[in-house]
């Protein structure tokens, strides 16, 4: 190469004319036909010829000449027909040169302008030939249709792009803008960006849709949504993060309905089964629920009791591995918000073939206590049953009765005994309020329940006593199971019930994790050697396990092996932990939400702990941990009882600020 040679390279995907000013070992100092110098290596030239132009010319006429020479050139491209080249050559399989293709394309006497043309028609599509230096090798017909399907996705997504871009400028402009039927796909994009940012398949596109639209803060994308009405405000957008669905699919919904609506309830249809409808069964719930899984009676023999757990018997209904136990388990568990419930099982089945409803005849799973009239068991066995609930109570109702009723009297006494009895036997009991936070017509409301109040300790202790009995019922049978076992905790705080509310807190923050396991070891946050939970199989499919297991020592189906229990346990992990998490941030969220409505208010709080920057207080009217900034001039210690003023919520970023009163 020497001064004055006309060559060519490519530069941002664009072939540019120019000529060498300056030739420097391997580099060159070249005149572009936009009258830029650069410097380029020998190796990036795409195309370089013996033609010269006189660099005497002056620089203004020697980029006239250069962008004569690439027009021309550019011309040419006009004649060369690329895909009638490869239907000609593609049976060739090898390489062609550059002069050889030149010749194809011109052949009545080429020049390097025509040399040029084939580089510059090849490098524009690429679609039929490897391009590689001055070398063309044809493609398959297969690759030459992969390629051809990658080119109409790259031109849909620039269209998407382009149309999408415009499109949202126009909707940040309009007070009430409507999603056209050709913009669902982008708006589908965005989504996708909005809930999994980086990780979305779709985060290349969206981003670039975004910043053409001018848009630099995604959460524009979520007021945007609004605004189409796409979402609400309050969207819950976990459940799309995690996605949870939110509907059962059509072919679920018709095998319930057809099994509720197929079962005979009459007791000809129940065969080896106790009859105990002649007891007065009472259901305890909390005032909105509708699927009844647990009732509990209660008889005074004189000398003794007899107590009796009543379980809906789920499994008589929903066998293994059918369609509707296929999506039990992928759900893992019924998932309760403020704003809504997502069942595990259809409502045909929770709320009504399952369920124990007053009056109703239902197959059961019954637990038979026989308690001293100091309540001490004396024994016990398990059956399947056939119940019928007398009493639908709600935990109010009890509470209101707890000072009259003689059966809850009873079950009462009992459960506090129990209570006791974990207690010595090392029992951890934690008692925190809790916070009920319900919609009614849109408006958040808050209340402070009382974990210890009749109703509630009453129905905690005699389901956890039924389940350890369940537990101890598979131990001696040897049945494997869902054991539940927990090591003890980091530390204790306080003895039995002593604790404060600080100490409670504290407590339940150092409580170990519960292990599953179908080998039963020690629970010691319960006090019991061995757990499992089985009362709540409408709700829970861990239970429905257990529950399975039992009715296989009972002989009314084949139960799981030892293996089958660690795959279902390693199956549910994912879901359950999806459940978990859905239920704190959305009850987060709406007393987030119920707190915006408490600005500039004044709390008690207590001190936690402190940090390097702030220390973390617990506002004990709302349960809901805060920081406070060391700032405020105030030297504290965990356990101190302060006010603070809320001072900033916003439940959509999950922020909550508060300073010393």
């Amino acid at each position: 190469m020497e001064t004055g040679n006309i060559v060519e390279y490519i530069d941002h995907h664009k072939i540019m004319c120019g000529v060498i000013l300056e030739v420097k070992k391997q580099r060159l100092r070249i005149l572009t036909e936009n009258n830029r110098e650069i410097k380029l290596s020998l190796n990036r030239l795409s195309h370089k010829c013996n033609t010269h132009l006189n660099l005497s010319m002056g620089k203004y006429k020697l980029v006239e000449a250069l962008k004569e020479i690439a027009g021309k050139r550019n011309a040419l491209i006009n004649h060369i027909d690329i895909k009638e080249l490869w239907e000609i050559l593609s049976s060739e399989k090898k390489w062609i040169d550059l002069a050889t293709m030149t010749g194809f394309c011109f052949p009545d006497g080429p020049t390097y302008d025509h040399e040029s043309a084939v580089v510059r028609a090849f490098f524009k599509n690429r679609s039929y030939f490897k391009f590689s230096s001055d070398r063309f090798f044809p493609y398959s017909e297969e690759q030459v249709e992969q390629i051809s399907n990658q080119q109409k996705e790259a031109d849909r997504k620039n269209r998407i792009i382009d149309e999408g871009s415009a499109w949202l400028k126009k909707v940040l402009d309009i007070e009430k803008p409507y999603l056209p039927d050709d913009k669902i796909e982008c708006i589908d994009i965005l989504k996708s960006c909005y809930l999994f940012q980086k990780e979305s398949p779709h985060y290349s596109i969206g981003k670039v849709i975004l910043k053409k639209a001018g848009i630099d803060n995604i959460e524009i994308v979520f007021q945007l949504l609004v605004k189409l009405g796409i979402w609400d405000k309050n969207e819950n957008i976990e459940l799309y993060r995690l996605e949870i669905p939110t509907v059962f699919p059509d072919e679920v919904m018709k095998n319930a309905t057809e099994l509720a609506s197929g079962h005979k309830k009459d007791l000809s249809n129940y065969k080896n089964r106790q009859d105990l409808t002649d007891l007065s069964a009472i259901t305890i719930d909390g005032q909105s629920t509708l699927d009844f899984d647990d009732a509990i009676s209660i008889e005074d023999k004189g000398d003794h009791y007899r107590l009796g757990v009543h379980i809906a018997d789920v499994g008589y209904f929903i066998k293994k591995e059918d369609i509707i136990d296929q999506e039990s388990v992928s759900r893992g568990s019924s998932i309760y918000m403020p704003d809504q419930k997502i069942p595990m099982l259809p409502s045909s089945i929770a709320e009504n073939l399952c369920s124990l409803r007053k009056g109703e005849l239902r197959p059961s799973i019954s637990i038979i206590i026989k308690l001293s009239r100091s309540a001490e068991i004396i024994n016990y066995e398990i059956v399947p049953s056939l119940v019928k609930v007398d009493r639908q109570l709600t935990y109010y109702d009890v509470n209101t009765l707890a000072n009259e009723d003689h059966e809850i009297l009873i079950l009462h006494d009992i459960a506090k005994k129990f209570r006791e009895k974990r207690l010595k036997q090392g029992a951890i009991q934690i008692s925190l309020p809790d916070i009920n936070v319900w919609l009614d017509n849109g408006k958040v409301n808050v209340t402070k329940i009382n974990r210890e109040s009749p109703g509630r300790m009453l129905v905690a202790e005699i389901m956890i006593m039924a389940n350890w009995l369940m537990a101890k019922f598979l131990l001696e049978h040897d049945m494997p199971a869902i054991f539940r076992s927990q090591a003890e905790p980091r530390e204790r705080l306080y003895r039995k019930e002593e604790g404060t509310l600080f100490q409670n807190w504290m407590q339940r923050k150092s409580l170990s994790r519960f292990i599953l396991s179908h080998e039963a070891e020690n629970h010691s946050g319960l006090g019991l050697e061995a757990y499992v939970t089985a009362t709540s199989p409408i709700r829970k499919y861990f239970d429905v396990i257990t529950q399975r297991q039992l009715r296989g020592i009972l002989g009314l189906e084949e139960p799981y092996t030892k293996e089958e229990i660690e795959n279902i346990i390693q199956r549910l992990e994912l879901p359950m932990s999806y459940v978990s998490k859905i239920q704190y941030y959305r009850h987060r969220y709406w007393l987030l939400k119920y707190l915006e409505g408490k600005i500039r208010e004044e709390q008690e709080a207590i001190v936690l702990s402190r940090r390097k920057e702030n220390y973390q207080v617990l506002l004990t009217e709302y349960m809901i941990e805060c920081d406070l900034p060391v700032s405020s001039g105030i030297n504290l210690k965990p356990q101190d009882l302060i006010h603070v003023t809320i001072q900033h919520v916003n439940a959509r970023k999950d922020v909550i600020s508060v300073f010393v009163s």
